[in-house]
């Protein structure tokens, strides 16, 4: 079954819903206009119920078909990132420094037009749950759902999840038994020395020099801490220190992450940041505070519910265009958190237009609405398929 004919009918109504979303980004907890916009139109649509005010900001609607006890949750995320739009296109963000810039503009648009179909025809038999949720990124939304009681509130067998992916073509799908994305920690590490003037270096303990050294030696942190069959990174972001050219200042402050998949992996990589840091500044004569937080646990799809989202995938857009995903990736999401608390699965569709397709979180990055309908027949398809008995 290719993309239901009644999805494509309303793909130019999608398109124009995504835009919107994209003029107008919101970030984490912040999404109060896109949560409206969303609860207004699951209401314009039919949808039996719809409750807001779930992490703050979510939105979930309810959809009863034909009776039936057996139920499934379908999830999209709603925030934006702090990024300045470069994308110069007639429908770039609004708002300075806040754009869509990992496509969940487009996630919340595919889940609206299945639930407006599956509202319409009610072609299965159970309860489909709609979950429209906030601050995916590096806020943990998710988690604050299932802490809030998601799946008390609203029982269902199974969750699922899906996320766009540029880098591969347009239509097609990846799919992963297992890790499908990394744990994940931030990191901050505040280097004190003692400031001067730049002309006498030897009168000062330089927080530059020593973070500086701190950063290249974290490099060894995986390559000499983590055996080439696992994985992990740790990666530093940013670094701010001084404000003129002629001053050594005080301290220096360093910004980064780490990803993992094995929970053993990531002790090793929280000791070794700890201790690379801290032994670093000592060396220098500087000081290394170390502030590490574990943020998101791996998203680890469960068989069983892959092989649902393997079937409505194929039916949507062919087996062909239908393949198992070769590694995961050391992505974060905080879906992982509603995946350890329920069976289910978290799919790729991509989106890519060419080799050169920016990539999730570029300035330049925005979604492909030609693969708005191709996204909202899987929703529907993987609901009408899996409430039916498989």
């Amino acid at each position: 079954m290719p993309i239901i004919n009644r999805i494509a009918e309303f793909h130019a109504d999608m398109t124009a819903w995504r835009h919107d979303f994209h003029r107008h980004p919101e970030l984490g907890f912040q999404e109060h206009r896109t949560s409206a916009i969303v609860a207004e139109k699951l209401r314009e649509f039919g949808v039996d119920e719809v409750v807001t005010g779930i992490a703050r900001t979510g939105v979930v609607g309810v959809i009863r078909g034909r009776p039936g006890d057996d139920a499934v949750g379908l999830r999209a995320d709603m925030d934006a990132l702090p990024i300045m739009e470069e994308t110069g296109l007639p429908h770039a963000s609004t708002a300075p420094g806040v754009m869509h810039a990992c496509g969940h503009d487009g996630h919340t648009t595919m889940l609206l037009g299945a639930a407006r179909y599956l509202a319409e025809t009610r072609n299965f038999p159970g309860t489909v749950y709609v979950i429209f949720q906030p601050a995916e990124e590096g806020q943990a939304g998710g988690a604050l759902m299932v802490k809030e009681g998601l799946f008390e509130r609203f029982p269902m067998r199974m969750v699922f999840g899906m996320h766009n992916w540029p880098q591969i073509p347009a239509g097609t799908f990846v799919w992963r038994n297992g890790p499908i994305m990394a744990a994940c920690a931030e990191f901050e590490i505040t280097v004190t020395g003692r400031g001067g003037h730049a002309a006498h270096p030897e009168r000062t303990i330089d927080p530059i020099v020593t973070a500086a050294h701190i950063v290249t030696a974290l490099q060894s942190v995986v390559s000499r801490n983590v055996g080439g069959a696992d994985a992990g990174v740790v990666t530093v972001g940013h670094i701010s220190g001084g404000h003129a050219h002629n001053v050594i200042p005080q301290t220096v402050r360093l910004l980064g992450t780490a990803r993992w998949f094995a929970p053993e992996i990531g002790d090793v990589l929280e000791s070794g940041v700890r201790r690379v840091a801290t032994g670093v500044a000592t060396s220098f004569g500087a000081n290394a505070e170390v502030r590490y937080e574990r943020t998101y646990i791996a998203t680890v799809n469960e068989e069983a519910a892959t092989a649902l989202t393997v079937k409505a995938a194929a039916a949507v857009t062919g087996e062909a265009r239908v393949a198992p995903m070769p590694k995961p990736t050391l992505g974060g999401e905080d879906f992982s958190f509603m995946l350890a608390a329920k069976q289910g699965s978290y799919i790729m569709l991509g989106g890519g237009r060419s080799e050169s397709e920016p990539m999730l979180h570029h300035p330049r990055y925005d979604f492909n609405d030609e693969i708005l309908p191709i996204g909202a027949s899987y929703w529907a398809t993987l609901a009408e398929q899996t409430l039916s008995g498989g």
